[in-house]
């Protein structure tokens, strides 16, 4: 299964591969160079449709949960004073994505979307100290039963040039569904309440939709 994002390039990547194979069947010579020019064309094929690729994910529901919103590995937990939304200090999870990491964006908690905000910006290395507020990035808060506002931020690194986000304030938002998808390598910020019981080390590979990042006693 494939993510909508991905189905124009996938496309064009499939044309480009059987024009290329065509083009070597007849002008490249000798044997050997054909099929390395054929084995070429295949990873390619097999990059772009692993990279758009979309995997069921069903998470648990559960309303005193925190699931990751992507695949990746934990980069960062920190206070910080996040001072777009907020304007306080929050306990801060930062998952890089990788460019062979699953790019979908799924929400962490359910509730209603009540902030959504597109940014332009740089395309500094996702990893950067300042990448979180000085990269291309969209902000999204969730209204939550059990945890109040969850703040998640979509952000562009050197190799993302598109970040998709479908989250609109006033949208309902269901844990672990599909809220956009970033373009290549990228990173995701959570920005949680202080004292939040967090699930995740640093370090950690998560999934998105079933990786738990935090908890709240009933």
């Amino acid at each position: 299964m494939f993510h909508k994002e991905g189905y124009t390039i996938i496309t064009i990547t499939l044309l480009i591969v059987i024009a290329g194979v065509l083009a070597t069947h007849t002008w490249v010579s000798p044997e050997w160079l054909q099929y390395l020019c054929y084995a070429a064309l295949l990873i390619l094929l097999v990059l772009i449709l692993q990279f758009f690729r979309n995997p069921g994910r069903k998470s648990s529901g559960n309303v005193n949960e925190i699931v990751s919103p992507v695949d990746g590995k934990v980069v960062v937990i920190e206070e910080v004073f996040e001072k777009e939304y907020f304007k306080e200090k929050r306990l801060q999870v930062s998952i890089f994505m990788s460019p062979i990491n699953v790019h979908v964006t799924r929400y962490p908690v359910s509730g209603e979307v009540v902030f959504s905000k597109y940014h332009p910006g740089k395309y500094l290395v996702a990893w950067h100290p300042k990448a979180s507020e000085e990269n291309e990035r969209t902000t999204v808060v969730v209204r939550s039963t059990s945890f109040g506002d969850i703040l998640y931020r979509q952000i562009a690194g050197a190799l993302a040039k598109r970040i998709v986000n479908y989250a609109k304030e006033g949208d309902t938002a269901g844990q672990g569904e599909d809220s956009g998808f970033i373009k290549f390598g990228s990173r995701v910020d959570l920005f949680l309440p202080i004292g939040t019981p967090l699930a995740v080390k640093l370090n950690q590979k998560v999934r998105g939709a079933e990786s738990i990042i935090a908890t709240r006693e009933n």
